[in-house]
């Protein structure tokens, strides 16, 4: 008899034939819950409501430096974005990184994912002395938007929420000269040609921000830990048939042109297994990113990358 189990996720392309039945979870019967992103953080974040859920990566180092989490990962990583792009300027002398030191900067959370990706890149690969800007906090769109974990943030930092304003507005109005969001915001991008910014990044750090992480309620996994492994192997084979799909030039698969051209390119520049699962080859991201969150004050403490995840998950068999 198959375990029901309800899973909180986009319906993204590469979990498609997973969600819709034609991949199956091994002794798992899937009850997906396609809700707003946010939404679904929130929820899990405060609630824990369903049995798995994609989540915020800084949310996940934030609850899993905890004394007693609640929560255990699979490495199937679902979203990733590069973040050069998420950096909205008002001041017209905001011309370089280091020209956001002693500006006023607003973010819709610190312990968003994103944020702590823009944060950790711009101090370490910028020089960028975070301590000098002044932090404000809002709602991107709409006002009352709250941190949802606990913080303890570094010495120097100070954030100044603003629950009743938004970022967008407060970046119209003059009184941000900055922005980090995740969602678009109107102006003009720090880094104007992001895209080839975002490619050397790569190149040099091989660092590719993973947002958003397949989290189990431990309680959950405890009972059936098999579980985790028959997910992440399904989780897989999702992947490689999206893969294949964007891949092929014969048909188009997504409602826009040149796909495939798209994904050669990637695949030049990052390899084969231009979206990977698992630890290994996504190590220098993970490092990176406790790395920020322990630095930023997102986590609790210094975490270990296998600390994150279900051991099953950490190795396989061989024939």
């Amino acid at each position: 008899m198959n375990i029901a189990l309800t899973l909180a996720i986009n319906p993204y392309d590469h979990v498609r034939d997973l969600l819709s039945g034609e991949v199956r979870a091994a002794g798992i019967d899937l009850v997906p819950l396609e809700l707003p992103i946010e939404e679904i953080f929130y929820r899990f974040t405060k609630f824990r409501e369903w049995h798995a859920s994609e989540m915020s990566f800084g949310k996940v180092i934030s609850l899993m430096s905890e004394d007693k989490p609640e929560i255990v990962c699979v490495p199937v990583f679902l979203s990733r974005v590069f973040r050069h792009s998420a950096i909205y300027v008002k001041d017209s002398k905001i011309r370089t990184p280091k020209d956001l030191e002693g500006k006023r900067v607003g973010i819709p959370e610190w312990a968003q994912t994103a944020g702590i990706y823009v944060r950790g890149m711009l101090a370490h690969e910028y020089g960028v002395d975070l301590a000098k800007i002044q932090w404000f906090q809002a709602g991107v769109r709409e006002p009352g938007r709250v941190e949802k974990v606990k913080l303890d943030l570094p010495k120097g930092i100070t954030i100044t929420p603003r629950p009743e304003s938004t970022l967008v507005d407060l970046l119209q109005e003059g009184e941000l000269d900055a922005v980090m969001s995740a969602r678009e915001v109107p102006g003009a991008r720090l880094f104007k040609d992001y895209r080839a910014a975002e490619a050397e990044y790569w190149k040099k750090t091989r660092i590719f921000p993973i947002m958003h992480v397949l989290a189990l309620r431990r309680d959950v996994y405890e009972r059936n830990r098999w579980i985790a492994m028959n997910l992440f192997q399904a989780f897989l084979e999702a992947k490689r048939r999206s893969l294949a799909r964007v891949s092929e030039f014969g048909l188009s698969h997504l409602p826009m042109p040149w796909v495939p051209d798209h994904v050669r390119q990637w695949r030049e520049i990052a390899g084969e297994d231009f979206w990977p699962y698992g630890i290994e080859p996504n190590r220098p991201t993970l490092e990176a990113f406790l790395q920020y969150g322990y630095e930023q004050g997102v986590s609790k403490k210094r975490l270990k990358v296998e600390d994150l995840f279900a051991p099953e998950t950490l190795q396989s068999f061989k024939i």
